[in-house]
């Protein structure tokens, strides 16, 4: 990715959560103002992976966010549903440069 980031693949769900709490915990710990998350190739997520997703976003401060890129329908709608309570998360399409 060239940034501080992850790249989500296949499925997001019980006998994946461990692991997709894990690298979301790795993520939030990283200095940067801007954590990137590409779960484009999720196939599906559940709503324990969604909630941990908005639970990292949460526990940013000092203006870091999550930036979701190129979402599921399951993650696009996050932050319409969440806000404002959780700023630290945005959604947009991978930047074209």
């Amino acid at each position: 990715m060239g940034r501080p980031g992850v790249r989500a693949i296949g499925e997001i769900g019980l006998d994946t959560r461990t692991a997709w709490r894990e690298v979301l915990a790795r993520l939030v710990r990283s200095s940067a103002d801007r954590l990137h998350v590409d779960p484009s190739l999720v196939t599906f997520i559940d709503v324990a992976g969604v909630t941990d997703l908005a639970v990292a976003a949460r526990s940013l401060s000092g203006g870091r966010r999550i930036v979701v890129h190129r979402p599921p329908p399951q993650l696009a709608r996050v932050p319409a549903v969440c806000r404002p309570e959780l700023g630290g998360i945005e959604v947009t399409p991978w930047p074209t440069q």
